[in-house]
């Protein structure tokens, strides 16, 4: 009887010892990284804290265009009032949603706002091919037309450049920088 008790208790604490190992391997495997577990996040562990990853390993969205609206700002915490800028000065910057892509490992919500975008945004227009278009066809109203300032790129084309002058005047105008898109976006920076 005693042996029959001994090899039933073996048996049972075998069997105990098996899942209890088999837990710690289970919670070893499924360790969960985000803030909701309450775990305590580890700075000199394997795993860098998502807000810190490069944005190679992010897909952001764009800036939230606000309009001005300073209400929504403050509610969101994030957003653009303007876009554009030709200074540095006069450029707004913001933060953007980002999340992280799949497959990459780290630490915290997965979906977060990161700050540092500028809020600029580029439609294709040149400076360089525009100054070209308006010194070599500024008297048809080539760098108007480009531009997007249509009803002055008539005008300037049914008066030949206004005789000459306008041509000019155009030339000074965007060396300048006071002859820009008309959609208030910027010139893209590379050629």
């Amino acid at each position: 009887m005693k042996v029959e008790f001994r090899v039933k208790f073996d048996v049972v604490s075998q069997t105990f010892e098996a899942i209890v190992q088999w837990g710690i391997l289970f919670k070893l495997s499924h360790e969960c990284y985000s803030e909701t577990c309450r775990t305590e996040y580890v700075p000199h562990g394997p795993l860098v804290h998502c807000k810190f990853l490069p944005l190679e390993f992010l897909n952001c969205s764009e800036p939230l265009n606000l309009n001005g609206n300073e209400t929504r700002k403050k509610e969101l915490g994030h957003g653009c009032l303007k876009y554009g800028g030709q200074k540095h000065e006069e450029i707004e910057f913001t933060g953007a949603v980002c999340s992280v892509l799949q497959g990459v490992e780290c630490y915290g919500n997965k979906t977060f706002i990161k700050d540092g975008f500028p809020c600029i945004k580029y439609n294709g227009h040149y400076f360089v091919t525009t100054l070209i278009y308006s010194v070599l066809l500024g008297f048809l109203g080539m760098d108007r037309f480009c531009l997007g300032h249509t009803g002055t790129a008539v005008g300037k084309l049914l008066t030949l450049g206004g005789v000459g002058i306008w041509w000019i005047v155009d030339i000074v105008l965007l060396v300048n920088g006071m002859l820009t898109p008309d959609d208030g976006s910027n010139w893209v920076p590379y050629y």
